[in-house]
Order: structure tokens, then C-alpha cells, then sequence
């Protein structure tokens, strides 16, 4: 099998806020930043103090028979549980008690009060552990989208998506593997909207997805109290090498009239890349007007011209 080019993700320590806008932000390349102050959380987030902290709110959660979840075809179903019996069972590898079997997967992401308009925050939904957690000052006050609570069972592997919104990943508990790819190798990930339908990373099945080989991909292994900066569009997909508490910080890094208002998540795609993705399907179907040999020749023609206009004269990265 053709093996995918593995590279490093380049670790920084004693970063703050003008070393990390002066040498690491402009790069626009993913970074592990170390040794970064993440507050009381490193030493007090235990099972038992999350348990006693979250106590009996209730939280939607993802439970699935399997460890690698794959949100195109749903092999989850979503529960609610009280948070301290959910923090229970995630840092367990069987339980007594379950929905579906006995060694199932869980994972929380935390949402807002109101689900289809408010981003997620810490300091909202659960405000006496935000009191542990110092949210690192690298960017405005007012650019501040959301923070994202994350909670995993051992194993548990998320599917490989975009953001676009720049974001740090705080693993505060437990160690995480991060594999990124460019987002100028989207075209060899097979896309389903912001997500890759290559599900299993490390033995692709390449009768399936031929492309997948060419896409480089970076890697890290998060040990508690690593922050990851992910560049907005860049991709990602993480694995749980053991049961971990993170929490991930989204700040608007592009004027906020460039998102979509009624995006709680902040992944749908900048409302000016809407715009011309249905402009674009606009067009297809004007060329549905002509023979099969005109379509050839004027959508090679479309594809020139949107490289010309749109690509970036860089090196590859």
C-alpha cells in the first residue's frame, strides 16, 4: 500500500500573545503551544470533581457501539444523562450500566442554552468549572465565538472535518492523537460538505478512495495541558488514546458580517462562499443546456478560470 506522507505539527513553548501573533498566527500552519498557563483545571478536573462540579444538569451526548463515529451515517444515537453519571461512564472502558452495550463509546460536546441560537460557553453552561479554566488571551475580547466543552471515552475517534473559524484545542485531561491536512489537499479527502467520508484514516480503503494517499497529513499527540492551534479550514480528526477532558475556544478571526447569524456551531461555510457555491450549481445547470461534448469543453474552461481567480501562488504546504 502507498503510504500518506506523515509530518510532525511543530511544538512552541513559552508562547504568548505577541509570540504567538508575531511568529505562529501568519503561518497560518497548525502548532502545538506548551507550557501555556490553562489555569486550576490541570490539577482539580478529576472524574469525581467533574461529577461533583456538573452534578445532575442534564447533557446531550453521542453513544455509539463502536469507537470511530462517523457523523455522515450516523452510528451514534444521542441520549441525555445527568453530567456526573456521564463523566462516570466515559472514563470507564465496560459499564454496569448503558444504553446499547456493555464497552459502548461516549462523547460529549457541549451546546448552548438554546441549541439552534446560542454558541456554546463554559462560562454559561457550566460556570464553576469555567472558574478553572483561563481561556488564553490570544486574540479580542470581541472576537470570541464560543468555548466547547469535550469530553471522550478512551478510543473514541471523531470523523475528519473543517472549521471556519480559527480555534485552540485545551486537552486538559487525558492524551489525544490530532491528524490535520491542508486545506489545499480537500480535494483528495472526498468530501460530503465539511466532512470526509474517508473514515478510517489509518487503513483507508484505497479501492474506494485512490486520492486519499496524496493528502499530507500533519500529526500530534495532546498531553494534558497542550494547546493545539487549528487554522480555520484546515481539517481534523481526532482520537482518544485515553479518556480526556478539552475544552476548544473559536474566535472570529474574519469580520463578523463574513458569517452566517443563525450559526450556533460556527461551521457553516462564510456567507460569501454560500453565495458562490449556489451561484456555481446555478451555472452547472445552465450547462445541462448543451450536449455533453460542450459541457466537457466550457466546464474545463469554468475550472480554468476559478484557478486563475482563486488559487493562492504558494509553495505547497
Amino acid at each position: 500500500m502507498e503510504l500518506q506522507e506523515k509530518v510532525p505539527v511543530p511544538i512552541f513553548t513559552e508562547v504568548d500573545k505577541d509570540v504567538f501573533l508575531r511568529e505562529i498566527y501568519p503561518e497560518r500552519r497548525p502548532a502545538v503551544l506548551r507550557g501555556v498557563c490553562l489555569g486550576a483545571c490541570l490539577e482539580k478536573w478529576t472524574v469525581e470533581y467533574l461529577g461533583q462540579k456538573g452534578g445532575d444538569r442534564e447533557v446531550t451526548i453521542h453513544v455509539s457501539t463502536v469507537p470511530r463515529m462517523d457523523f455522515l451515517h450516523k452510528n451514534f444515537v444521542y441520549k441525555t444523562l445527568p453530567f456526573k453519571e456521564f463523566v462516570k461512564r466515559a472514563s470507564e472502558k465496560k459499564h454496569t450500566d448503558f444504553f446499547l452495550c456493555e464497552d459502548e463509546s461516549y462523547y460529549l460536546r457541549s451546546l448552548g442554552e438554546d441549541v439552534r441560537k446560542e454558541p456554546a460557553d463554559l462560562s454559561k453552561q457550566f460556570p464553576d468549572l469555567a472558574e478553572d479554566f483561563h481561556i488564553p488571551q490570544f486574540f479580542e475580547p470581541n472576537q470570541f465565538f464560543s468555548s466547547v466543552f469535550r469530553i471522550s471515552s478512551c478510543g473514541l475517534q471523531l470523523w475528519t472535518h473543517y472549521d471556519v473559524m480559527d480555534n485552540l484545542l485545551a486537552q486538559v485531561t487525558g492524551m489525544k492523537r490530532v491528524a490535520l491536512y491542508s486545506p489545499q489537499d480537500a480535494l483528495h479527502l472526498y468530501l460530503s460538505g465539511d466532512k470526509s467520508e474517508v473514515l478510517d484514516i489509518d487503513s483507508p480503503d484505497l479501492n474506494r478512495f485512490p486520492e486519499f494517499v496524496k493528502a499530507k497529513r500533519y500529526e500530534c499527540v495532546l498531553e494534558p495541558g497542550d494547546l493545539l492551534f487549528i487554522p480555520a479550514l484546515w481539517f481534523h480528526n481526532t482520537l482518544a488514546l485515553q479518556f480526556g477532558v478539552g475544552v476548544n475556544v473559536f474566535w472570529r478571526h474574519l469580520p463578523a458580517a463574513s458569517y452566517d447569524r443563525k450559526d450556533p456551531y460556527g461551521n457553516k461555510d462564510p456567507v460569501a462562499a454560500t453565495r458562490a457555491l449556489q451561484a456555481l450549481e446555478r451555472a452547472l445547470h445552465t450547462l445541462d443546456e448543451l450536449p455533453a461534448d460542450y459541457r466537457d469543453f466550457y466546464g474545463r474552461r469554468m475550472i480554468q478560470r476559478i484557478q486563475k481567480r482563486t488559487y493562492c501562488d504558494i509553495v505547497s504546504i
